[in-house]
């Protein structure tokens, strides 16, 4: 295989599947039927692998990489589902921090190509059942697999696993997902399984209610993570990842009541080591120094609430890049921007990206410093050339947004 068979078979893959990455809300296909008939062609290899599901709205990207750095430094063969990806398809299915053979997606594509023609997956789909073949042959210990979108209806609800958890539910997706966060709360919930432990993250009580009567329905016992003390920290920065600590500290100490060796300092030194281990960024991501360069891929209203706080307690002049796609709510974000800000609006370059322009109503209205761009990259730029080493530039508002800026910079920096 070379590198030009290997990107055209993923550009083909992008383009035969609906994909929800660039396609939107088209491309969601509700209902395991299609992934059920998916794995029995593949031969179930969910059913040959330890998994680990790790659903919510916002963290579970950052707990489920926690949680793998942890079982990594024990010493287990530890397989992790993520999406999306920010620079490479492969990210997405990690074995002990190591993006998935490039090989081994080639060739799982060209199967793509003989499936029955009653199978129609979805990208989602298809990189799901992927990941469970990959994590199969690789004979991993664990396999954490990240919920896609939602939880109940999601592709990734075909597992059994060992352990669940939900580390919180915000409003986010609500054209799929329910307009409340009872409905919200409902469909995460539809992750809990007969008799299978749940790690609850969120602080709500509405939502614990939920989480725990659907819990309690299924004869699972609900662990409250909201209630754990702790000092441990982590290389992922950001002040809302002290939330995500405690999710991970729950979800080992019921593995360890399975039986399973995690000792406290292989804890700590997982909890400290999870760029290293994992190759996990895009969450609070320093980027440069000088000048300060911060990435956050927090991309609905709770997650931009975490991080606009957090910039607003540091005391520099900030230069703010921020995108958006087409079906994020975007109303409520305008009324909590950072403070002490310069803005530089641009378009994601995906089909669903938006286009500044289209809501540049709302940004006079904010009474805000702006300019708007075409590109990441030349509102990077721009930035860039505007700020002194003594202030900072933050890149963030979508996945997109931050993928495409570290694809164009991050070598660079290198």
């Amino acid at each position: 295989m070379t590198t030009e068979q290997y990107q055209e078979a993923i550009e083909w893959l992008f383009v035969q599947a609906p994909n929800y990455q660039t396609d939107g809300q088209k491309a969601y296909k509700p209902g395991l039927d299609n992934i059920i008939r998916l794995c029995a062609f593949f031969g179930n290899p969910q059913e040959k692998i330890k998994c680990i599901h790790i659903g919510g709205t916002n963290g579970k990207g950052s707990s489920s990489n926690m949680l793998a750095s942890v079982l990594q430094e024990q010493g287990y063969n530890t397989g992790l589902y993520n999406s999306p990806h920010l620079i490479d398809f492969t990210e997405r299915i990690k074995v002990n921090g190591r993006n998935c053979d490039k090989e081994f997606v080639y060739q799982f594509i060209q199967k793509l190509k003989n499936l029955p023609d009653d199978i129609q997956p979805s990208f989602f789909e298809f990189t799901t059942i992927m990941a469970f073949e990959y994590f199969s042959q690789q004979h991993v210990d664990f396999a954490i697999i990240e919920v896609g979108l939602g939880g109940r209806l999601d592709s990734t609800n075909i597992i059994h696993p060992l352990i669940a958890a939900i580390t919180n539910v915000q409003l986010d997706h609500q054209n799929i997902l329910g307009d409340t966060i009872e409905e919200i709360a409902g469909e995460k919930a539809g992750i809990i399984k007969y008799g299978v432990p749940v790690v609850s993250g969120d602080e709500n009580e509405t939502v614990k209610t939920i989480i725990k009567e659907k819990a309690e329905k299924e004869h699972a016992p609900f662990i409250d993570a909201a209630l754990l003390k702790t000092d441990l920290k982590s290389d992922l920065e950001g002040n809302y990842q002290k939330k995500n600590i405690k999710v991970v500290l729950a979800l080992i100490h019921e593995l360890k009541k399975m039986n399973y060796s995690i000792s406290d300092q292989r804890i700590e030194n997982g909890l400290l080591n999870v760029h290293r281990n994992t190759g996990f960024i895009g969450r609070w991501f320093e980027f440069s120094k000088r000048p300060l360069t911060i990435c956050d891929t927090g991309h609905n209203q709770a997650g931009l609430e975490y991080v606009f706080d957090q910039l607003n307690s540091i005391g520099r002049h900030k230069h703010v890049i921020l995108g958006f796609v087409n079906d994020k709510k975007i109303d409520d974000v305008m009324k909590i921007l950072p403070e002490n800000s310069d803005f530089y609006f641009a378009k994601p370059s995906i089909l669903r990206g938006r286009h500044p322009e289209d809501y540049e109503d709302l940004l006079r209205e904010a009474k805000i410093s702006y300019k708007i761009f075409n590109s990441v990259q030349e509102a990077y730029l721009s930035a860039k050339e505007r700020c002194t080493n003594e202030e900072m530039i933050f890149i963030g508002g979508s996945n997109f947004v931050v993928g495409e800026f570290l694809e164009k910079n991050l070598e660079i920096s290198e």
